[in-house]
């Protein structure tokens, strides 16, 4: 029951927060819900299934041009979304295969170069990708019944696909493939003597964190109405990273967190000037030292005080083993 009243508390306030806010805010709204899908695949890849991606702003990147293509074709944005998807679900079964034979750092120099090669494509490929001119002007969804113009429209558009996303990665996490992710990232050799296929499991890691990558990618493209290669480069692959370590691999509730500290907070201190960069940095380090296990770990063990019967969870002690 408490559960429930807080996820209730939580969506109310979703349909809350932009209400009396200017466009700029807003904006920064979508792109946190925008990146918390994002962050929540990767979360699934490396929180749960504990394989290393520094791809994820690649996937991203050929979600939302494949969405821009296809939009700026006269192809409705739905069938966009979901061809983006379905691309980066089939090019992160791909990418899983090479996660088959490398573990650890060299799996992430794997990751990192696809990372690259994606945006050298979407750099050089002018007839496809507009170069470093990019594509602009995609279209905003339109629905026959409700028709998106603002930023206010496309925050509460973005608010219901989130929601559908989160329900549907909760359900897989509790599944039995969910047992088997975590399986997969405890101990290899033994998930696969109980029975399970760590070759398939690890594509199905890779490729649904791919997949929600893409989803993102595919809002992204009518949120900001111009993409350009520089968009999706290593850089914002580390910032996905970050928001998943900050908030707690391997917590459902972490990437959200996470992508919170890492979007929101920021424009919350640029009070201070020139130095909110310097603040914002000394805090995320200061986490990293004392709660390997980011954010969540924090409020695990604050619950633990609290309520002394319950016990911390042993596997993630350490927070993502990088």
């Amino acid at each position: 029951m408490k559960r429930n009243l807080f996820l209730l508390a939580g969506l109310i306030a979703l349909f809350l927060l932009p209400i009396g806010q200017g466009n700029y805010f807003i904006l920064i709204l979508c792109s946190w819900l925008m990146f918390t899908i994002a962050a929540m695949g990767l979360n699934l890849t490396l929180g749960y299934a504990g394989q290393i991606s520094l791809a994820q702003a690649s996937f991203i990147g050929i979600g939302a041009y494949v969405t821009a293509i296809m939009t700026l074709a006269g192809i409705h944005w739905i069938l966009a979304a979901l061809a983006s998807v379905i691309v980066c679900f089939v090019i992160g079964i791909l990418i899983g295969f090479p996660a088959l034979r490398v573990k650890g750092h060299f799996l992430a120099f794997v990751t990192l170069a696809f990372n690259q090669l994606v945006v050298l494509v979407a750099r050089n490929e002018d007839w496809l990708t507009g170069g470093s001119y990019g594509k602009f002007n995609m279209p905003r969804p339109d629905f026959g019944f409700y028709h998106i113009r603002t930023n206010l429209d496309m925050y509460y558009m973005i608010v219901v696909i989130f929601v559908i996303f989160a329900v549907l990665m909760y359900g897989l996490i509790r599944s039995p493939w969910g047992r088997a992710f975590k399986a997969l990232r405890e101990n290899p050799i033994r998930a696969e003597s109980l029975g399970v296929d760590t070759r398939r499991i690890t594509l199905l890691a890779f490729a649904v964190g791919s997949a929600s990558a893409g989803l993102a990618g595919a809002i992204m493209s009518p949120l900001v109405q111009f993409i350009e290669p520089n968009s999706f480069a290593l850089l914002h692959s580390l910032k996905i990273l970050l928001m998943v370590i900050v908030g707690g691999a391997g917590y459902f509730f972490g990437p959200m967190l996470g992508a919170a500290v890492v979007i929101l907070l920021p424009e919350f201190l640029r009070f201070t000037e020139g130095y909110y960069l310097i603040i914002y940095s000394a805090m995320v380090i200061i986490l990293m030292v004392f709660s390997p296990a980011g954010l969540m770990g924090i409020g695990e063990k604050i619950l633990t005080k609290i309520r002394p019967n319950q016990q911390v969870r042993k596997d993630m002690e350490k927070g993502a083993q990088l």
